[in-house]
């Protein structure tokens, strides 16, 4: 896992993200999933460029299939923002950076 990105899971989820002081951005993923791949390097220079601000976590579906159920995640890559415990902004699939920091910089 990339530094400043915690890895959550079903049992750590409501404490590491749902009671966050900042905003949290979670990246639900899969090992065998392209976009995903695609997508990580991006979630990881945002995380060293905001993590003083935001909070960053990446949740594997296929090891914790609860939370992906819990918030109606049909496909991947999908990134969650959350604020305060409640979801502020989704976005599905592999997306340019601007529009992530967009959704990011409306959570702050």
């Amino acid at each position: 896992m990339a530094e400043g990105i915690l890895e959550v899971n079903d049992s750590s989820f409501d404490s590491d993200v749902m009671q966050s002081d900042k905003p949290v951005l979670v990246d639900f993923w899969a090992p065998w999933c392209g976009p995903c791949r695609a997508i990580a390097p991006v979630v990881e220079e945002l995380a060293a460029q905001m993590g003083d601000k935001v909070a960053f976590a990446k949740c594997n579906v296929d090891d914790n299939p609860v939370t992906p159920s819990k918030y109606g995640i049909r496909a991947i890559p999908t990134l969650i923002v959350f604020k305060g415990g409640e979801v502020v902004e989704q976005i599905t699939g592999n997306v340019p950076r601007a529009k992530i920091e967009e959704a990011l910089n409306k959570a702050l």
